[in-house]
């Protein structure tokens, strides 16, 4: 008999054992679908975040935004830098990047053509400009240099600040752009 009071102890308090491990096993994965859940809203929110800042570095407008009036599409021209010989395409190449140096409020000191490229660069025309230009005006000329047409790739750039005697507190910049040249057609 003994052994049957043993038995039945047991199997009494095998229920409330069982309903202990259950509620823990219930906690615990209660505890992890909600740690799974906000590492996903969390990598949701990250992702996000990188693909707007993607988007203003790429220009692009927000989805609401888009189609409107003033939507911003590729530059028209051609890729390419123009011109009958590689004389008259290094002229045209100065003739853009004063124009956008212009544009972009500073003034050109000097140029100078490299019509000779080293062999990795064939086909590559090659300026160097000295200009001055404030911070706001650089960054909008590197930008309508790179994004504009023909494509034009900075080469080089070196930035002076102003001295104590410059006046006007432009910064002096030597960029060295350049643009390939397809040749005479």
């Amino acid at each position: 008999m003994n052994s049957t009071v043993t038995l039945k102890k047991t199997f009494t308090a095998s229920p409330l054992l069982a309903g202990i491990t259950y509620a823990g096993l219930v906690v615990a994965l209660l505890f992890t679908v909600t740690i799974s859940i906000g590492s996903i809203l969390g990598q949701r929110a990250q992702i996000a975040s990188s693909v707007a800042m993607l988007e203003q570095f790429e220009g692009r407008r927000s989805p609401a935004t888009r189609g409107k009036a003033g939507d911003v599409s590729m530059p028209s021209g051609s890729a390419f830098l123009e011109g009958a010989t590689i004389t008259v395409a290094g002229a045209a190449l100065i003739e853009r990047v004063a124009g956008a140096v212009t544009k972009s409020g500073g003034n050109v000191l000097s140029s100078q053509v490299e019509l000779r490229g080293t062999p990795s660069k064939a086909g590559f025309l090659s300026i160097l400009v000295n200009c001055d230009i404030d911070q706001t005006g650089l960054q909008n000329l590197l930008y309508d240099l790179e994004a504009g047409m023909p494509f034009l790739f900075i080469d080089q750039l070196v930035v002076q600040a102003p001295g104590s005697n410059s006046s006007g507190g432009k910064l002096r910049i030597l960029l060295a752009v350049s643009g390939q040249w397809q040749g005479a057609k």
